[in-house]
C-alpha cells in the first residue's frame, strides 16, 4: 500500500501535536485532523490536512489514528467516549496514543479496543518541542508486538528511537521514569546556576565549562541558556509537567515506593502552578527559585 493510500488521523494539535503531525503529513499526505480549537490546526490544514468537527467523524475515515492531548481525562474522552475512537473506528484500525497518561487507563483502553478488533499502543514521547520539530523523539511503547511493527514506519518519520517496553501501560510507566529523571536533572541545573550566581561566577561560562564534563545533560545544554536569558516560553508547559509528575507519584504510592525527590519536584510544580507559572516552560523553575523559593528559606547559620 502506498503512503498516499494510508489515511491517518491526528487528534490534538498543541505544541507537540502540531510538530508531530507536520512531520507525518510530509510522508503520509492523506491526513485527517481534529482539535478542540480549529485555529490550532491552521498550519497543518495549510499543508493539506482535512478538518473534522468531531473525533467520531475522523475515526470513521482513518486506518491509523494518533492522539496527543493534554490530560488523562482527555484521553478517556477521545477513546472511550460516546463520540470517541472505539465507538466509531473500524476493526483493524491502529491507534497510537502519544499523550503522557495513566498506565491503568492505557490498559483499560487496550482491553476495550482489543474486544473490538482495534489495536492500541500507548506511546508517550520524550524530546520536547525541539525533538518533535526535528523528528528526533524517543518513543516508549506499551502494547502488542504486531501493533508495534505496524507503527514503525510512522515512528521513523518522527523519532530516532522507538522501543516496545512491554504490555499495555508499560510505555506510560517508562515515561514516568523519564520524567522523574528529567525533574532531578532540572532541579540540579537550577541549583547549580543559583550557586554560580551567588558565588559571583559568570553563569554562562560555568554552563559552557561543566557541559563538557560529567554534569553535561540536555537540560544544561538546552534550557540553562534560556534560564539565564529570561526566556521562559513553553517548549513543555509547567502544568503538563505537574500532571506527569503527579501520575508518577500516584503510581509510586500505589506500589509503596518511596521517592523523595519525586515528591519534592511534584511539590515545586504544584506551587508554581498555583503561583501563576502554569503556562510557562518547565525551565521557569529557575525564576521560581530566584523570586519565590529563596524568600521562603530562612538564613543559614
Amino acid at each position: 500500500m502506498s503512503n498516499t493510500a494510508v489515511s491517518i488521523g491526528f487528534v490534538g494539535l498543541g505544541v507537540m501535536g502540531n510538530s508531530i503531525a507536520a512531520r507525518l503529513i510530509d510522508s503520509y499526505p492523506n491526513m485527517h485532523v481534529y482539535s478542540r480549537r480549529k485555529n490550532s490546526a491552521r498550519c497543518i490544514l495549510e499543508k493539506g490536512a482535512k478538518w473534522h468537527d468531531s473525533v467520531a467523524g475522523l475515526a470513521e475515515q482513518c486506518s491509523v489514528i494518533f492522539s496527543m492531548v493534554g490530560y488523562p481525562a482527555d484521553v478517556e474522552e477521545v477513546y472511550l467516549g460516546a463520540n470517541g475512537v472505539l465507538e466509531h473506528a473500524a476493526a483493524g484500525t491502529l491507534c497510537i496514543d502519544m499523550t503522557t497518561s495513566r498506565p491503568q487507563l492505557a490498559q483499560k483502553i487496550y482491553a476495550e479496543a482489543a474486544a473490538k478488533g482495534i489495536a492500541v499502543l500507548d506511546a508517550p514521547v520524550s524530546g520536547g518541542d525541539i525533538g518533535a520539530k526535528n523528528g528526533t523523539l524517543s518513543i516508549m511503547c506499551g502494547g502488542d508486538e504486531e501493533a508495534f511493527k505496524r507503527a514503525e514506519p510512522f515512528f521513523r518519520c518522527i523519532g530516532n528511537m522507538w522501543t516496545l517496553q512491554g504490555h499495555a501501560g508499560c510505555g506510560q510507566h517508562t515515561k514516568a521514569a523519564n520524567q522523574i529523571a528529567v525533574a532531578a536533572n532540572l532541579i540540579g541545573v537550577v541549583e547549580a546556576l543559583r550557586y554560580a550566581e551567588t558565588m559571583n561566577l559568570n553563569p554562562q561560562q560555568v554552563v559552557q565549562t561543566i557541559s563538557g564534563g560529567s554534569a553535561g545533560s540536555w537540560q544544561l545544554t538546552h534550557n540553562a541558556p534560556k534560564m539565564l536569558e529570561g526566556d521562559f516560553a513553553p517548549g513543555f508547559f509547567v502544568k503538563h509537567f505537574l500532571k506527569d509528575l503527579s501520575i508518577a507519584l500516584d503510581a509510586a504510592r500505589e506500589a509503596q515506593l518511596n521517592l523523595p525527590l519525586l515528591r519534592l519536584a511534584q511539590r515545586f510544580f504544584d506551587e508554581m502552578t498555583a503561583s501563576g507559572y502554569a503556562n510557562l516552560g518547565t525551565h521557569v523553575l529557575y525564576d521560581y527559585y530566584r523570586r519565590e523559593l529563596q524568600e521562603q528559606m530562612p538564613p543559614l547559620h
